[in-house]
């Protein structure tokens, strides 16, 4: 049973509550970040925790800890809990409200853990399906605990055969997926939206590590774009580095994980051992 840390209290799962007047039951306002271990240790903790900082700054909450204190529970909760590779979820929570609708009392901090579940490793060597998905974020840079968009599109892509759903806009422009950013080599380059997204901290990574491999190309990519482009990948934390060989009912390239997300995938391999 895994112990989570609880508004100041470290419970076992089965007894973790908050009252029913917090604002994410209420109206689900509050806001999350998501990492996980490599050989017990989090990826990029500061970099979540600067993310949910800025989340939370775009959602009118105002965050009682400092970036060392939630650093701190987190770094507690997994020496409470033996898990050898482990997700972790790091929750603010809107607080109780006396009006039932606007923050009025302080937020909640909540770090739950997890076990790393294993993914198909089909995914990486023979590629998976998305499907495309019309809707636009109303907050595109704040990580929202509101996924009801992104439940409904990942039940469509589950139905489909697919793994994820790529967010299109109202101008007919490529996003992001519920839990991934998108990329895709289009002729000689590396390209990614900018705009738009929640920038991802898998994403950083990767366009870090393809600096100096490959021309980078931070832009607009339309849907009929990326069906035409040479190579397709999502990336993700839990996912990591996934090839795309199929959006919705077009098949990508030779439908085959292309040569140079092959490449990434080995340098993002090598990155994580390294940590």
């Amino acid at each position: 049973m895994p112990i989570y840390y609880i508004d100041g209290q470290f419970v076992p799962a089965e007894q973790a509550v908050i009252p029913v007047d917090d604002l994410a039951i209420l109206r689900g306002i509050g806001v999350f970040d998501l990492l996980r271990t490599y050989d017990g240790r989090p990826y990029f903790l500061d970099a979540h925790i600067d993310r949910l900082e800025t989340s939370a700054l775009k959602i009118g909450l105002s965050l009682p800890w400092s970036h060392g204190d939630i650093a701190k529970v987190v770094e507690q909760t997994l020496a409470k809990n033996d898990i050898p590779e482990a997700n972790i979820r790091i929750v603010v929570t809107g607080g109780s409200s006396k009006d039932f609708m606007n923050p009025s009392g302080r937020p909640r901090l909540l770090v739950l853990v997890s076990p790393v579940p294993k993914l198909p490793e089909s995914w990486y060597t023979q590629g998976v399906k998305i499907i495309s998905w019309e809707v636009e974020r109303p907050i595109p840079g704040a990580k929202s605990i509101d996924y009801i968009s992104a439940s409904l599109a990942l039940k469509k892509a589950a139905a489909e055969g697919a793994i994820e759903a790529l967010y299109i806009d109202r101008n007919g422009l490529a996003l992001e997926c519920t839990t991934s950013n998108i990329f895709a080599f289009i002729q000689d380059k590396l390209v990614t939206p900018g705009r738009g997204i929640l920038s991802g901290v898998t994403r950083k990574v990767v366009l870090e590590l393809a600096q100096g491999i490959f021309p980078i190309d931070i832009r607009d990519i339309s849907r009929s774009e990326l069906l035409s482009a040479d190579e397709v990948f999502i990336t993700g934390t839990s996912k990591g580095l996934v090839p795309v060989i199929q959006v919705d009912d077009g098949v990508i390239a030779d439908g085959r994980p292309g040569r140079r997300t092959r490449q990434l995938m080995a340098e993002m391999k090598r990155h994580t051992e390294k940590r």
